[in-house]
């Protein structure tokens, strides 16, 4: 496997700051596509180093290549399973069995038998000698039973053990686990940052640009975006296109991917709408906005709709409803602005 990429600038930087601090659990902070993952993984890289320097972890001794190959005695990650999976971290035995023998599927929350091991791995005797770190990343997807295994431990941790909570949405927390944590709001970088990373990931600087925006400034977002195929003209059409009606919009989109997009698309109309610029989509790509109340019925609709996007009844139909959905509220802007034009003396 492979050693994890390197730092983007402005995650170094926190990751000095952090340093710096004391505290025996973290709490990261921020909307997604901010680096809270790779920052948390640097952070506990640096704890558990043989030889840390002013900047962080070697990345050159045993300790730094156990966790470059996933088998850190010392290091415990708690992720959904089909998060652990797509980074290359090992479940445990029995979780890996179930699976293998399709008892269940791999879960996307955070279970609470991990989270019970968790626990137990912070009470053994550190392995190699420097203290015990867990990774909990997103800690968003504990449930509340999940949460509560956790608590009693961030409330007495053993001596030795230190704490990394990367949240992409910390409000949805118990209030009890982020009172014990030390929190760290993630930095926003510049654009100018930020398409500078994206060039050296390999993206064309014209495409950096687009997906840049289409993540809304969100650098982590814009290179998932630009390895995950899509191209930035079909992203400038997606509007007027979902304004005609056109079926095949969101053909080959998964409905979380799809209403992500049209979030986006509803965020830029109701800016617009209230005088702000638009953030996702460029000016010239919007069609005319729908009154404010059709556009807040919508929000409120695909607001209902992501909650049950990973678990659709019907891929094909969920994503046609979306496009009627999507076609039904941007009709009424062309319409209002056709009623607006034939007022006009």
């Amino acid at each position: 496997m492979q050693a994890d990429a390197p730092l983007a600038p402005w995650i170094a930087a926190q990751r000095a700051a952090l340093l710096a601090q004391r505290g025996h659990a973290w709490l990261l902070q921020g909307p997604s596509g901010l680096g809270q993952y790779a920052l948390g993984l640097a952070l506990v890289r640096a704890w558990l180093c043989d030889t840390p320097g002013e900047h962080g972890a070697c990345g050159q001794c045993a300790s730094c290549h156990a966790i470059d190959v996933r088998t850190h005695a010392d290091l415990c990650v708690l992720m959904p399973e089909t998060q652990m999976i797509a980074l290359g971290w090992p479940l445990s035995e029995k979780a890996q069995a179930e699976i293998d023998d399709k008892k269940r599927k791999a879960s996307r929350e955070i279970r609470v038998e991990a989270m019970r091991d968790a626990v137990e791995f912070s009470q053994r005797t550190s392995a190699r000698g420097r203290g015990k770190a867990v990774l909990v990343y997103p800690a968003e997807q504990m449930n509340t039973v999940t949460a509560n295994a956790l608590l009693k431990t961030l409330e007495e941790p053993p001596g030795d053990v230190r704490f990394v909570l990367a949240s992409e949405a910390a409000h949805q927390l118990l209030p009890t686990i982020r009172s014990r944590c030390l929190g760290h709001t993630m930095a926003w970088p510049s654009d100018a940052e930020s398409l500078a990373w994206l060039q050296q990931q390999g993206v064309a600087a014209d495409a950096a640009q687009a997906h840049l925006r289409a993540a809304g400034g969100r650098p982590d977002d814009a290179l998932a975006l630009a390895r995950g195929g899509r191209s930035p003209a079909a992203w400038a059409l997606l509007p007027k296109a979902l304004a005609r009606g056109d079926a095949t919009a969101l053909a080959d989109w998964a409905p979380a991917q799809a209403i992500d997009a049209l979030q986006k698309l509803c965020h830029d109309l109701l800016a617009r709408a209230a005088g702000a610029p638009p953030r996702y989509f460029a000016e010239a790509d919007l069609p005319p906005a729908p009154p404010l109340l059709a556009l807040s019925r919508w929000a409120q609709a695909l607001a209902r709709s992501a909650r049950t996007a990973e678990h659709p009844f019907n891929t094909g139909l969920m994503l046609e409803a979306l496009v009627a959905q999507a076609h039904h509220t941007l009709h009424l802007g062309s319409q209002s602005r056709r009623e607006g034009a034939s007022h006009r003396p």
